[in-house]
């Protein structure tokens, strides 16, 4: 592995720990040439399925995109970041066990609805009021109602 202070190519491991929970490798690494220390992160790779929006073009799926989903409903809310994450890695986990190549963008955004109504009501009502692009405020008031049963 190149060196990410000098660019030189050989560099030893020096030391290697398995995270807590078994997601990835931590090796700590030393180059032969600098002698300057640096770490790198070994974890397997997975893929998502593409995603395919509503006027039909294909991207790929974007962990952050989803974080900034979830920050942007759950912004000056008093959740933790352990509780956004765990939501996050439900979803990604659901994404993968689906098995498939390609999932509707909508079936996304319901997974996050799930997730926030579970979180935060009010993170609720804000991403649904977007998401769901409410016309008039009859709509807007039709979901308070459902949360507040």
């Amino acid at each position: 592995m190149k060196c990410p202070f000098c660019a030189h190519l050989d560099t030893q491991v020096a030391e290697t720990r398995i995270s807590e929970d078994g997601d990835f490798i931590r090796r700590r690494r030393r180059c032969s040439h600098c002698d300057k220390r640096f770490t790198t992160y070994e974890r397997p790779e997975v893929s998502f399925p593409t995603v395919v929006k509503k006027d039909g073009r294909r991207i790929d799926f974007a962990h952050a995109k989803l974080q900034g989903s979830f920050n942007l409903a759950l912004r000056k809310r008093p959740v933790s970041t352990e509780q956004i994450d765990s939501a996050i890695e439900r979803i990604e986990e659901k994404l993968l066990n689906l098995g498939q190549r390609e999932i509707a963008s909508n079936r996304i955004g319901e997974m996050v609805m799930r997730e926030l109504k579970k979180l935060d009501k009010v993170a609720y009502i804000r991403f649904a009021s977007v998401y769901r692009s409410f016309e008039d405020i009859d709509e807007f008031k039709t979901l308070v109602d459902e949360v507040n049963k």
